[in-house]
């Protein structure tokens, strides 16, 4: 049984999440953002296999050095925002400065490429390149749990005025890859509450 956690971090509430498995005491971490001190105090006895990475938004990259540090452990991303852990203009926090301190991340190990399979923890996770929030935005999907970084919210959509977004790529994610899934399937998002595909197909305005 895998247990998922979500943890709201940093100026700008963004949600990581953490996967456990209370057998094996290892976990995989979810978009590790800004001030983790709550996340990093649940897993201090925890094994922490990996990190990954829905996209390089300094909001969702803020505690990845700290945590990999800490546990040793390798971080996913995407090729097209593989650069981004390392230059603040394009991961945003140059833009915001009042909101931290400047983020910059050693690269990345490994890189994520749509329709590849991740195994950890004893499970599967399914990797669905779905830009428009950003060119290498991803979405994870275990069994019925789908991970969708800013590409999809509660009756909302990600923004895309921010470097390498666009309208039309968010939407053909959406419609051509997320909301092919299942009614039931559960959508952690970015930022905000739990929604399921089913209900945003049929409700949300955006789409």
């Amino acid at each position: 049984m895998i247990n998922i956690q979500s943890f709201v971090l940093g100026p700008v509430q963004t949600n990581a999440y953490l996967l456990s498995n209370p057998e094996t005491n290892q976990g995989i971490i979810i978009d590790p953002g800004m001030n983790p001190k709550s996340l990093i105090k649940k897993i201090a006895d925890m094994d922490i296999v990996a990190i990954l990475l829905t996209h390089a938004h300094f909001d969702h990259i803020g505690g990845v050095d700290e945590i990999r540090k800490l546990k040793g452990c390798p971080v996913y991303i995407h090729d097209l925002e593989a650069d981004w852990l390392t230059n603040p203009k394009k991961n945003g926090s140059a833009r915001w400065p009042e909101l931290g301190t400047l983020v910059e991340t050693d690269p990345a190990e490994f890189a994520l490429d749509e329709g590849q399979v991740l195994e950890f923890l004893g499970i599967k996770l399914k990797v669905f390149h779905t830009p428009g929030h950003s060119p290498g935005s991803v979405s994870f999907l275990y069994d019925k749990h789908l991970f969708s970084g800013d590409v999809l919210f509660k009756l909302s959509v990600g923004r895309t005025d921010l470097l390498g977004g666009d309208d039309n790529t968010l939407l053909d994610s959406i419609q051509d890859k997320l909301f092919l899934l299942d009614d039931d399937v559960i959508v952690y998002s970015g930022h905000g509450a739990k929604t399921t595909i089913g209900f945003e197909r049929e409700n949300n305005p955006y789409v």
